[in-house]
């Protein structure tokens, strides 16, 4: 008797839980149809674009922070900030007058140590003479012979010296070394500078960059990363310019990861070429990197999508609940190309039927076989669905 009365205890509190739990579905379902939240939908032809988003600044893809060689006082800055230069176009130029007078005076000593040496040479000759026929000692001979060779040294010397304060003239006047714009001028006429090979590394005169082709520095989580390549073209938007769209390609990927804002992933070096003349340096760009793609294609939402793993084959099924007639069936599917809405449906459905948004083996466990609703075998017999677990399926 104990035993029956727990037993009849047992199958109280089970029928109990089971009409708790059928009265929360009950409310669910008036609530989300009270709400007017949709729990079918129809299958159309669409093209799906699936695209890894990224961010990144634009920055020139040449920057170069200008400083002279040589210490001087600025003569000429014909240059000013936004300025666009050609190659080899003067920016600035370096009061030479010191270096000017450095030469003169080399120049002067080279012609008095070339008359020293022809003197030289004319007295290494007589006393050659002289030491052939005997009538000059062999250690005079020699003093002529050194001197000569002195005299040749010193315009050896002379000469390297000129050529420093040629080289030096030289980098008086800096030119452009590309195409560029003048990004920053932060000294003016008149003023100081030193050499770069002096304290500090020298005075920034100017900076300049090429803005005619700019790289985004783009930050690709690590698990994108294997979706790009170099030299794949990807989609670029700029958000202070609502609207345009530029190309871009993938120039370099960094080979390994780091850690940026919290999130491991790697460097990206995106090349823009010829931009739009409205885009420029610090902007924030918007990439997008296309991974897949499918045009006029079955199509069906990811939430009318549920996968279910299978112990006989080991492997994640996914299914959709179909409706025939008044009657939902479980409809097995495989999909193809996803994004973040919709999957491609390449076996299992056409375009018109109607799937529902919501799970429906709760439904059918919980109704009487053979009762309209419930879901078919192939054969046509109403079952009653496994109580397996069921998510819907993440697709990327």
């Amino acid at each position: 008797m104990k035993t029956l009365g727990a037993l009849l205890l047992i199958a109280a509190l089970g029928f109990g839980g089971w009409t708790v739990w059928q009265k929360k579905q009950t409310a669910a379902s008036t609530v989300a149809a009270a709400s007017g939240r949709p729990t079918t939908a129809t299958l159309e032809t669409r093209s799906i674009r699936f695209a890894v988003s990224a961010a990144g600044e634009i920055t020139p893809s040449e920057q170069v922070s200008v400083r002279p060689e040589v210490n001087g006082k600025i003569l000429l800055l014909p240059v000013d900030v936004g300025d666009v230069l050609k190659k080899d176009q003067l920016l600035f130029q370096l009061d030479d007058r010191d270096l000017q007078i450095e030469k003169q005076s080399q120049e002067t000593a080279i012609d008095r140590s070339k008359l020293q040496m022809d003197q030289s040479e004319r007295d290494h000759k007589r006393a050659q003479q002289l030491f052939d026929v005997k009538l000059l000692p062999l250690q005079d001979y020699e003093d002529t012979r050194t001197r000569f060779a002195l005299a040749k040294n010193d315009i050896e010397r002379a000469q390297k010296t000129l050529d420093l304060v040629n080289d030096k003239l030289r980098k008086t006047r800096v030119t452009a070394p590309f195409d560029c714009t003048v990004l920053t001028r932060p000294v003016s006429n008149g003023q100081a500078v030193s050499g770069s090979g002096g304290f500090n590394s020298g005075t920034e005169v100017l900076t300049i960059a090429n803005l005619n082709d700019l790289i985004i520095n783009a930050h690709i989580n690590q698990a994108d990363v294997t979706r790009l390549r170099v030299e794949q073209e990807v989609e670029v938007s700029i958000e202070a310019v609502p609207g345009l769209k530029i190309i871009g390609k993938v120039e370099r990927i960094a080979p390994q990861a780091m850690i940026k804002n919290n999130i491991k992933g790697f460097a990206a070096r995106i090349l823009l070429k010829n931009v739009d003349k409205r885009v420029r340096p610090g902007m924030t760009a918007n990439i997008s990197i296309p991974v897949a793609s499918a045009d006029d294609v079955v199509a069906a939402p990811l939430a009318a999508v549920f996968t279910e793993f299978n112990p006989e084959t080991k492997q994640q099924e996914r299914y959709v609940w179909l409706q025939t007639g008044e009657e939902w069936e479980r409809r097995p599917i495989t999909i193809g190309v996803s994004d973040y809405f919709f999957a491609e449906v390449t076996t299992g459905l056409k375009s018109g039927d109607t799937v529902a948004l919501e799970d429906k083996s709760k439904v059918a466990k919980a109704a009487p076989a053979k009762t309209a609703g419930a879901p078919k075998t192939s054969g046509g017999s109403a079952k009653t669905a496994a109580p397996a677990a069921r998510t819907q399926a993440a697709m990327r």
